[in-house]
């Protein structure tokens, strides 16, 4: 029983991500099976791994299954998940597809772990966006409430995945040598020197799949469905790594940007960069640059409204890949293992 079987679905940027931080973060696992639609070899970080083709039969004896997702797409946990549980694995799904059913938990670890005690062998990662969003509205929900909060997102091509990030670097490379900037299908237009306002499709009122995540998802990991939320856009930035975000919240008690910045500080993940008046840029604010390959999400850029005691502006920022998607995923499996719960480990328990 030293350690756990692991398997890993997809092995696109997310997939690799999750692969780098099982390694990074010494993730207890005796052995690593990496799925994907096709077999072939990959190589992350200096290690070689050979990519099965995925079927039902590929979830025997795994403890736990990250599937790494797909945004807008049906994931392969839509085929696959319930196979999964079925052969006694714990599914940690990185897509969309199950985040608000239910008998699903949609969990960012530091700040509701608890609801993976009633997980039924599926639990959701949520979107890249919202994940951070939650880590900083978290401590101030807890303190002192939260009434209303307007979110606008700048988020870096990699949340579309390695298409993205491929038709990125195409048309950096076309611009900059003089050639005429073509775009394939990773987004609606060009994307270098450009903010395209469209990420998702759009509803019958005008708002994308993607603003509306941060209403739905933000709500139910904090459990409050009566918090106001207003997703002014959700755009996407030629950037490569690291999504920003502009957050404005009513409280329902008066808060001063020095206390939010204590309860940033003391929350697990969350650092505080706003040191306007020192000499370190970096220390400054945060940026998407900074934030790439880190697992934290930074506060910076706090005010106070400027006609409301009960309001502070912030920004966020985050690793999209990391703190979006694959470390959060890693993370949910450790909590899962430290609270008892993978099926394995209930075995054991009713055993004894």
């Amino acid at each position: 029983m030293n350690g756990y079987e692991v398997a890993v679905v997809g092995v696109g940027a997310v997939g690799e991500e999750m692969l780098r931080v099982l390694r990074e973060r010494k993730f207890p696992a005796k052995h690593i099976k990496v799925l994907a639609r096709t077999p072939r070899t990959i190589h992350v970080d200096g290690y070689t791994y050979d990519v099965e083709a995925t079927t039902p039969e590929s979830f025997s004896g795994v403890d736990i299954a990250l599937f790494a997702g797909t945004e807008g797409e049906k994931g392969a946990a839509v085929k696959f998940g319930e196979e999964a549980v079925k052969h006694g694995a714990v599914v940690i799904d990185n897509g969309a597809d199950f985040r608000m059913r239910d008998d699903v938990p949609l969990v960012v670890p530091e700040v509701n772990a608890e609801a993976l005690d009633h997980h039924h062998g599926i639990i959701a990662n949520p979107n890249c966006s919202t994940a951070q969003l939650v880590m900083a509205l978290k401590p101030i929900h807890d303190a002192v409430g939260l009434k209303r909060v307007w979110v606008s997102t700048y988020q870096a091509v990699s949340g579309a995945g390695s298409a993205g990030v491929g038709e990125l670097l195409s048309q950096t490379k076309s611009l900059a040598s003089g050639e005429p900037v073509t775009y394939k299908k990773a987004f609606p237009v060009q994307i270098v020197g450009n903010v395209i306002p469209h990420i998702g499709g759009f509803d019958d009122f005008g708002y994308t799949s993607e603003e509306m995540k941060l209403v739905t998802e933000t709500r139910k990991i904090l459990g409050d469905a009566s918090i106001r939320i207003a997703p002014m856009v959700a755009a996407r930035v030629p950037v490569f790594t690291g999504h920003s975000e502009a957050v404005y919240v009513e409280t329902e008690r008066p808060i001063m940007p020095k206390e939010a910045k204590e309860l940033w500080r003391l929350f697990p993940g969350v650092v505080v960069l706003d040191d306007l008046a020192g000499d370190d840029p970096n220390a400054a604010y945060p940026t998407a640059l900074a934030s790439a390959g880190s697992d934290d999400t930074f506060v910076g850029r706090v005010r106070q409204g400027l006609d409301d005691p009960n309001a502070l502006s912030f920004w966020v920022v985050s690793d999209n890949l990391r703190k979006g998607a694959a470390t959060n995923a890693v993370q949910i499996a450790e909590a899962l293992i430290s609270r008892g719960l993978l099926s394995r480990d209930r075995e054991v328990v009713h055993a004894a």
